[in-house]
């Protein structure tokens, strides 16, 4: 007898519709399971025998059980496939009353303990899309993952404890709880406000336009002069993540396993900080199975490099396309998986004169096309004493007030680029700057000029256009104005002077 049953793997971002077949034939009751399995897979056969049991199942003997997850060609990893393959052992076995249409329209998730409750599964919000997508009706996966699978609106989400809530489901004796979406989570306090940061107003005023942008920001002072302060203040005027962007980061998280039960749902946007001892692997992602790096935990947010003259050479270099491409495309034996990773990148640095070894080498280091991608480049200069000894002042910016002007400039690009595949600044290619980011004679003949005395790169040229194309945008002007370029260029130091 054969039975057939519904599961999906995940590569990459994406999930793979993947058939398991349960076939039994006559004799000494071993279970095979063929199609490419990791570990995980293999042990499967252990924890569905004991789960069997302790749900008051008990595999018939004299009887072989082969397992096939079918396409053969694709790596099966994880302990997913528990649930879909005890089920179908059940069925093989006649030992439940479940017509097999019955379990035609629905996919199954979930890995079993030894007790037969289900355990939580990574990956299952980017399963829960492809199955809706399928055509799929019901996905059953695990309660702790309930509220995860019901953020895709379109499909019914069974998510029983164990295994034997799950056969009283599919038998009619109990009905499954309604499972909800989970509600918005309150706004993340940012512990520092602008206001409370002395001083640094030409910094401040750099993240504001970083942020209003997406433009990327290189910090360069001297140690304790403010610079990681300022990177952490930045996540309090980010704007809040669209319904979209919530959704694409959650999946990034759901196939990371980091997303957390209580709140599943990725209200916040990203901030990753990276110690210089990460390996290349762990910030652009890859592994002997491919999975997200911190360029890719940090998409829609931030990725902040501190001590960034500390970092190797080749780990920088390795940031360069996906600073570009705002993806990054992992290839292996098996295949290639593309994650996204459109983050701002932020980094601080001491200027060469406090650091070890000379200007030279440095440059060497950080190599130019690496800081050809720095939009805004601010000499963070340590705050007199005086400023620090004043009482904690009543006025100025708050990181609300901030927060205010960002979104609309956010709100003026999105409108803007309505007719477009993009919505904020930084991913107007050359072409689109003729059409969004007109010049008047004044203008250029000032870039034109900066471009010479600087000797500005091309992609500097068309990044110090965009940056002015912000700071109109927090100006509330359509028009990009001389004083708009002048102050762009301001912000384009070489920070490589001893």
């Amino acid at each position: 007898m054969l039975t057939q049953l519904t599961s999906f793997a995940t590569i990459g971002l994406k999930s793979e519709r993947i058939t398991v077949e349960i076939g039994a034939t006559n004799g000494e009751g071993h279970i095979t399971i063929v199609g490419l399995g990791d570990t995980a897979v293999q042990e499967s056969k252990q924890r569905v025998r004991h789960a069997l049991r302790a749900s008051g199942h008990r595999i018939k003997t004299g009887s072989d059980i082969t397992i096939n997850l079918a396409p053969a060609d694709v790596k099966k990893i994880g302990p997913r496939y528990d649930l879909p393959i005890a089920l179908g052992i059940l069925l093989v076995h006649e030992l439940i009353d479940v017509s097999p249409e019955k379990v035609k329209s629905m996919a199954f998730l979930g890995e079993l303990a030894l007790d037969g409750s289900l355990r939580h599964v990574s990956g299952v919000l980017p399963a829960t899309i492809a199955c809706r997508d399928a055509g799929i009706e019901t996905l059953v996966v695990p309660s702790v993952n309930g509220p995860e699978a019901a953020l895709v609106p379109g499909i019914t989400v069974i998510a029983p404890k164990n295994l034997q809530e799950l056969i009283d489901i599919l038998l009619g004796e109990r009905q499954p709880e309604e499972i909800f979406p989970p509600a918005s989570s309150p706004a993340h306090t940012i512990p520092i406000d602008f206001s409370d940061i002395r001083g640094q107003e030409h910094a401040k005023r750099a993240l504001e336009i970083a942020a209003a942008g997406g433009h990327n920001v290189l910090l360069s002072g001297a140690p304790g002069s403010g610079k990681t302060l300022l990177a952490q203040a930045l996540r309090g005027i980010l704007p809040p993540l669209t319904q979209e962007e919530s959704l694409e980061v959650t999946q990034v998280y759901s196939v990371a396993n980091l997303l957390s039960t209580d709140t599943p749902l990725m209200a916040d946007r990203p901030f990753r900080m990276v110690h210089h001892t990460a390996s290349g692997v762990s910030i652009v992602g890859g592994g002997t199975v491919p999975g997200p790096g911190e360029i890719s935990l940090a998409h829609r947010g931030v990725l902040f490099l501190d001590e960034l003259a500390e970092f190797p050479a080749t780990v920088l270099e390795v940031l360069r396309q996906p600073l570009e491409d705002r993806r990054i495309t992992i290839t292996r034996a098996h295949g290639s998986v593309t994650f996204p990773a459109d983050f701002l990148l932020v980094a601080a640095m001491n200027p060469p004169k406090y650091s070890t070894g000379s200007a030279a080498r440095m440059k060497r280091h950080i190599s130019a096309p690496f800081l050809d991608r720095m939009d805004l480049t601010i000499d963070v200069q340590p705050v007199p004493i005086e400023d620090l000894q004043q009482k904690p002042r009543t006025t100025g910016d708050t990181t609300a007030t901030i927060l205010a002007r960002v979104v609309a400039a956010r709100e003026r690009q999105r409108a803007r680029f309505r007719e477009t595949r993009f919505s904020t600044n930084k991913e107007m290619g050359v072409k689109d700057l003729h059409t969004f980011c007109p010049l008047d004679t004044q203008s250029e003949a000032l870039l034109k000029q900066a471009a010479e005395k600087l000797h500005l790169s091309a992609r500097t040229y068309h990044r110090t256009i965009k940056v002015a194309r912000t700071i109109a945008d927090l100006a509330n002007s359509e028009v990009i104005e001389m004083a708009h370029v002048a102050e762009a260029l301001q912000y384009r130091q070489n920070i490589m002077e001893s």
